[in-house]
């Protein structure tokens, strides 16, 4: 018999204040993982050139310090999230955490090269066990619904906002210290946390019972590491390179290896029953096309503002300050309060029209725009967006699942957001600069037509937000129908 420490929960808050505040510092515990592995993806830009530097690597080379984790996070995320089901969360998390504790630890120790990609693949391991089940403990650990919301709130601002810190914490130990510190410093955090984590996060003992579909595994794994791969190296090998359609090729083979082995296996790593549910999928296919334009939109706003508007990394670093500022104070502040009056099916459209508000000022920004007037309200427009449409995002894709079936649905929510992300990037990338050496081939000025790139850029973005926006609306519209809850 299947065992939860939800009723454990609940008959201890019945008790008083101590046990929400044991249940308020397990949160925190869960964030602060998760954001040190979010963070991890993007602190080594900064420091890029001081890493190549010392450890001698090729320009190409160079691309893996970043690819290698992406590889290994984005690759086993599902597979971690089904054995938070299977094992017990609790256990996967503690694992990944020192996991990705001791790598960052071997990464801020690295001697050459090839000792610091092997380390950050095992931090991308590390990193993809913990954050994988975080979101499945959370809706665990908080049944009640207005309690849910505000955890869910904080865990999408650590979701929405860690690629900014990262960009700004690497920037800041770099130059106060060593590229060697921005791995280091997980260090004493990964300590305390993980100390923290064996005293308060319950026991979730898991599906004893239950098997693990190691072919569905391998399948799983093998596809989206490959996926991964494809898409970090569009940018160097072009969408049309024989590269690119090989690997491409390949991944698309393995998940419909993955699609048929789910369909037969008796106890499948991800049971396809959990597609009909309304909620799961439709939030999955918003979450895909949200953060794809998302990540393309911080990926160009930072190259506007070096490029176009002529700032200097560090104040790059502050200008991107607000939208995240902002993000904080919504998810955190509002999102919980207006999730649970006027209902996650009304917020997410609202935010979403926000955030294509916001990316449509930024898609008509002149060429001598100043910063206050014409791109702050826009990046400000588009954190209170984001920070409204995450968090009913999430709490719309977890509402119909089972305790037993939550770590897969964190899994898979965290596989959407690393692949789409990734594929969005790349995309909006690849068009971005096809439509400024169009325009200098016409014979624009340099900054003009790097502008016209952008433009571009942002305009397709609030065209994917826009798409979300549809799918939002016919997928996730409330049904009279009941969702599946078991097999």
């Amino acid at each position: 018999m299947v065992t939860h420490d939800v009723p454990c929960y609940k008959s201890c808050t019945e008790k008083g204040i101590p046990m929400d505040r044991t249940r308020l510092f397990a949160l925190i515990i869960l964030c602060a993982a998760a954001l040190m592995a979010i963070v991890d993806e993007t602190i080594v830009a900064v420091s890029l050139p001081a890493i190549q530097r010392d450890l001698g690597f090729s320009q190409s080379g160079l691309a893996w310090v970043t690819t290698a984790y992406l590889i290994a996070f984005g690759g086993l995320l599902l597979l971690f999230g089904r054995l938070g089901d299977i094992l017990g969360r609790r256990r996967v998390f503690l694992a990944g955490l020192a996991v990705f504790t001791v790598a960052s630890a071997l990464c801020g120790l690295a001697w050459d090269a090839t000792a610091l990609l092997a380390a950050r693949f095992v931090q991308g391991v590390g990193a993809a066990a913990l954050t994988a089940v975080v979101l499945g403990m959370i809706v665990t650990l908080f049944p009640e619904p207005g309690e849910r919301a505000k955890a869910i709130g904080a865990f999408s601002f650590v979701q929405a906002s860690g690629g900014t810190i990262g960009s700004l914490a690497g920037g800041l130990i770099t130059q106060t210290a060593s590229w060697h510190w921005i791995f280091a410093v997980n260090v004493p955090i990964g300590v305390v946390a993980l100390v923290l984590a064996v005293r308060l996060l319950p026991h979730q003992p898991g599906i004893r019972t239950a098997r693990t579909d190691v072919p569905g595994a391998v399948l799983a794994t093998a596809a989206l590491m490959t996926l991964v791969y494809t898409i970090t190296t569009v940018e160097h090998q072009g969408w049309a390179s024989v590269r690119t359609a090989g690997f491409g090729a390949a991944a698309l083979a393995l998940l419909a290896g993955f699609v048929v082995r789910q369909a037969t296996a008796v106890t499948p790593l991800l049971p396809l029953r959990m597609f009909r549910l309304r909620g799961l999928s439709g939030a999955n296919v918003v979450l895909f096309l949200l953060v794809g334009a998302m990540f393309g939109f911080m990926f160009t706003t930072v190259l506007y503002l070096r490029q176009v508007a002529g700032l200097s990394p560090q104040a790059t670093g502050v200008a991107m300050i607000p939208p995240a500022a902002v993000i904080a104070v919504v998810s955190l502040g509002f999102s919980a309060k207006l999730n649970t009056r006027f209902g996650e099916r009304r917020v997410l459209p609202a935010g979403l029209v926000l955030i294509i508000a916001g990316l449509g000022l930024l898609g008509r920004v002149p060429l001598d725009a100043v910063y206050a007037a014409d791109v702050l309200p826009a990046l400000i427009v588009l954190g209170a967006g984001f920070g409204m449409a995450m968090p009913a995002l999430m709490a719309l894709g977890m509402a119909g699942t089972t305790p037993e079936d939550a770590g897969l649905a964190s899994g898979l929510f965290n596989t959407t957001q690393q692949v789409g992300g990734a594929l969005g990037l790349a995309a909006l990338a690849v068009l971005s600069a096809t439509r400024t050496e169009t325009q200098r081939a016409g014979g624009a000025e340099p900054v003009a037509a790097l502008l016209s790139g952008y433009h571009a850029a942002y305009l397709a973005g609030a065209g994917i937000v826009a798409l979300a926006l549809v799918a939002g609306a016919m997928v996730l519209r409330r049904s009279h129908a009941p969702e599946l809850t078991e097999a």
